[in-house]
Parts: structure tokens; sequence; C-alpha cells
């Protein structure tokens, strides 16, 4: 058969003989195959340009690593490994475009600090909140210039004013005998925007808030606050229970533990759409220690507290009282304080009550387990 009798034979121009649909078949694959290897191209470099933002977000605090170094000999030890300790610092500065929420002085201060105790087994997390007005024994440090203070019986939110992140963990590892692992440091704007990145957070308002200091206007009543309300709403103080900062301590807590909840709610843990701006927003704000300062220590970090549960995830205060000198300070009411630093030190199991009933145990009496008020994360936000 010649080749024109062969191209004009039954079949010619219908469908392919096998030969030709092999051939088809395996141009199809070859190209799906670069098609594919493009799309994972795309995909992979989105992926690591997403990734390599949100590493180069974080800012890195070698100084104070630096710092704690030169007193490496009179920190406290560790004494259960694999347990974390994490010292948490709200920075209330009023540089860049803090500077709507006050003058610019050119202090450095510290609103919130929280030591996050996170369990060995990864079963539970500890949060304990120190206020700023507690009388504490501050140690030597060194300033911003240079210069070194000494030591000094003073407010504890002194210790940031005068050494920065350094001394205030120095002063906190004096006071309770923790081991710091990591620190961070987190503003204003870095508050505001991990709120918005979810969405917002429920709250309950028994009254309404009309606080011009606080920029804040609130009705009564269940709403979701933004990022700009939630930062209104955990530093009022004069507007909102009985104007202590205890209180206020309490209803940060509480807020936190929504926002704990928030995040860790598959709407946002599963949706790409809506996890990258809650990590972007978190990264944006941070300044920690050099082992956090990327997204792989932060991951690990996070992988570890990811599967807590969060009734396991307590808040309280610092057990305190109006210190004897001054009603206007607070000093620790021992000897709860202590046993509350042994059961950190020690990776025991903290309790929480969120009430306050008048049988509740104070670990006075000899052998009997403290339980302390606080809250709980999953608490409800109008309980």
């Amino acid at each position: 058969m010649t080749d024109s009798a062969a191209a004009t034979g039954p079949g010619a121009g219908s469908s392919p003989t096998g030969a030709g649909r092999s051939r088809r078949r395996r141009r199809w694959l070859r190209w799906s195959a670069v098609v594919a290897a493009l799309l994972v191209l795309v995909a992979g470099g989105t992926g690591w340009m997403a990734y390599e933002k949100l590493n180069g977000n974080i800012t890195e605090d070698s100084d104070t690593a630096a710092e704690l170094a030169r007193f490496e000999k009179e920190r406290p030890s560790v004494l259960v490994a694999g347990a974390q300790n994490l010292l948490l610092i709200g920075s209330d500065s009023r540089a860049g475009e803090n500077g709507a929420y006050g003058r610019n002085d050119g202090t450095q201060r510290s609103d919130t600090t929280i030591l996050l105790h996170v369990a060995a087994d990864r079963g539970s997390a500890t949060a304990v909140s120190f206020p700023r007005d507690l009388m504490v024994d501050v140690p030597g440090c060194r300033g911003g210039d240079g210069s070194r203070t000494e030591p000094m019986f003073a407010m504890f939110n002194y210790a940031f004013e005068v050494g920065g992140t350094a001394c205030t963990i120095r002063t906190v590892e004096k006071m309770t005998g923790v081991r710091i692992d990591h620190h961070m440091v987190v503003d204003f704007q870095g508050f505001k925007n991990m709120v918005d990145a979810v969405d917002g957070v429920e709250v309950c308002l028994d009254r309404p808030i009309r606080d011009a200091d606080a920029h804040l206007s609130l009705p009564a009543g269940r709403q979701v606050l933004d990022g700009e309300q939630a930062l209104g709403y955990v530093r009022v103080r004069k507007s909102l229970g009985n104007g202590s900062d205890t209180d206020r301590m309490d209803r940060q807590q509480r807020f936190l533990g929504a926002l704990v909840t928030k995040v860790q709610s598959d709407g946002v843990l599963l949706n790409p759409t809506k996890l990258y701006p809650v990590l972007d927003a978190a990264t944006s704000s941070l300044t920690t220690d050099p082992g956090l300062a990327s997204l792989r220590g932060l991951y690990d970090l996070v992988r570890g507290m990811r599967g807590i549960p969060a009734e396991r995830i307590r808040f309280l205060t610092v057990p305190r009282r109006s210190y004897v000198y001054d009603a206007n300070r607070d000093e620790l009411v021992q000897p709860a304080a202590d046993q509350l630093f042994t059961q950190l030190r020690t990776d025991s199991p903290v309790a929480v009550y969120t009430h306050t009933p008048e049988d509740a145990p104070t670990g006075k009496e000899e052998g009997e387990t403290p339980t302390f008020h606080g809250n709980i994360a999953d608490r409800n936000v109008c309980g």
C-alpha cells in the first residue's frame, strides 16, 4: 500500500490509531508535568517569599542576650528539662505610630508583663501577671546610655524603664527563682493588628464605657471589639471595675484568653487567608531573643502549645495586696507567692478558681495545695 493510500485509507482523519493515541497521551503527560512543575514552582516561590517576609518581620534582641550572659552565674538553674518559661512584655512606648496614645518623652515603659510557663509534657500552660506597681528588689542594671544603676527596692516597671528587657528579666528571676528561657516584647500597634487579623474578639460589658483617655466609647452588652477598641479596653483603668491595676490585669487576662481561643479555632488555623494576616501581624510586632527570632523558632514554641486545651491554659495575677507603706503600691502576699513560684520552678500543676469562694484553699495550712484566683482561656466572656 502506497503512502497516499495509507493516508486515505479507512479511519484517516477520524479516530486515531493506537500508536497515535499513545503519542498524544505521552505529549499530554509531558505538558501536564511541565504545567504541574510550573505550578509547584510558583506556589513554592510564593510560599518562600511569604516565609522570608514573615521571617524578616521579627526583630532580634541580641543586646538583651549579651547583657544576660554577663550575669549568668547569678541566674537560676533549670530544674525541669523540657519546661519552657517565656516572659511577655507589653511595651507602652509612644514612639512612632504609638504617639497617638501619649507624648513621647523618650522613656521606655512596660505596661504589662506576663510570665508564661509551658509544662514539660505540653499538657498545660500558666500565665502569671506582675502588677507594674508591685514593690520588688530591682538589681543594678545597665541603662541605654551604658551607665549602671544601683540596686533598688522600687516599683516593678522601674526595671524596664532604667534597664529595658534584660533588667526586667533579671528582676523576675530574682523574685521568682524561675529561669527565663525566652522573651517577647510587643507594642500597641502589634496588639491592635493581631486583634484585627482575627476579625475582632468578643467581650461582654455590664455597663457602657466612656473614657477619653483610653479613646474608648462602647455600649453595654456582648459585642466584638476591633483592634483599636480592644487596645482601649485592656488599657482603661478608671472607667471600669474598681479602678485598680489588679482589676485591669484580670480584664486583660480574660481578653487574652478569648484571643487565644479565637486564634486556635479552625476558622483561623485552617484558613490560609486568615492565618497569614495573623502571622504577619504577630511577627511584625515582635522583638524577641535570638532563639525565637525566626519562624522556625516560633514554630517550635507554638508547636508545643497548639495541643493544649483552652481549659488547661490558666491566667492569674501574682498574689498581691496593698503595700503597707503606700496604698497606691502593691506587695507580694506570702507564703502564697513563694508557693506559686515553687510550683512554676518544679513544673507542678497550678490550680485556679474563677470566682472568690470563702473556702478556697490558700496554702497557709501545712501540706495544703494552694489555689489561686484567676481565669482560664475558655471562660465565657460574660461569665
